[in-house]
């Protein structure tokens, strides 16, 4: 049995990971759109944020709306895989979990 992402599997940045995936690919959605989403703190957001683009599993991309700044989430094409490696991981656990 493969093992968990451990990048993923933090309850945080799986919330984030499956809220960016469930989107269609290499749409973009806000930062302050999938903070207010998982109710987290700028801080806690940005925090994971930077775990999910080291591992290479979301692009962040900042940017001027007039003045304003912002910043634009998508997940990439490798956390696509990674994500879904890391859900067949739990099914197995959870079909373990079944079959006792």
């Amino acid at each position: 049995m493969k093992e968990l992402n451990a990048i993923i599997h933090q309850p945080i940045r799986l919330r984030m990971m499956a809220s960016l995936i469930a989107l269609p690919p290499k749409e973009k959605v806000e930062f302050t759109y999938l903070r207010n989403l998982l109710k987290v703190t700028d801080g806690n957001m940005g925090a994971h944020l930077i775990k999910l683009e080291e591992a290479g599993y979301v692009k962040v991309e900042k940017t001027f709306v007039g003045r304003t700044p912002k910043s634009f989430i998508w997940v990439t094409n490798k956390g696509r895989s990674a994500f879904e490696d890391h859900v067949a991981v739990l099914n197995e656990i959870l079909k373990a979990g079944e079959e006792k």
